[in-house]
């Protein structure tokens, strides 16, 4: 098997794993939402989880779709317009990674973590 068809298989090997990251990820997480909903019957209560949790799936999906347009654009087709592309690609998924991201904890990728508040000293 040739070099360039190695190549475009594990690049689309990874967007299928890309989409099933994604489509596995949105299912397990609607399966845990709907169980919780249905022991409390609190829909608001377990939706910011359901959320993330999709929102994660998402996330980790884009990377491997990105993955497999930069091994697939890089190693078979390095032309001018492939590679103008590629970076529009990686441009407009980058921006959804970070509004996802933004989306689920509150902060910029870049931002430290908020300090993590515990009891005062003199509290009992």
């Amino acid at each position: 098997m040739p070099t360039k068809e190695i190549i475009q298989l594990i690049g689309a090997l990874l967007d299928l794993a890309g989409v099933l990251v994604i489509a596995v990820g949105i299912a397990g997480a609607t399966v845990v939402f709907l169980l919780r909903w249905w022991r409390t019957r609190q829909l608001v209560e377990h939706y910011r989880t359901y959320r993330q949790g999709v929102g994660r799936a998402i996330l980790l999906g884009l990377e491997f779709l990105v993955g497999g347009d930069i091994i697939r654009t890089v190693a078979v087709s390095p032309t001018f317009t492939s590679v103008g592309v590629l970076a529009l690609i990686v441009l407009v998924r980058t921006f959804l990674s970070f509004s996802l991201e933004v989306e689920l904890d509150g902060r910029w990728p870049w931002q430290g973590k908020p300090p993590v508040s515990g009891p005062s000293v003199g509290a009992r």
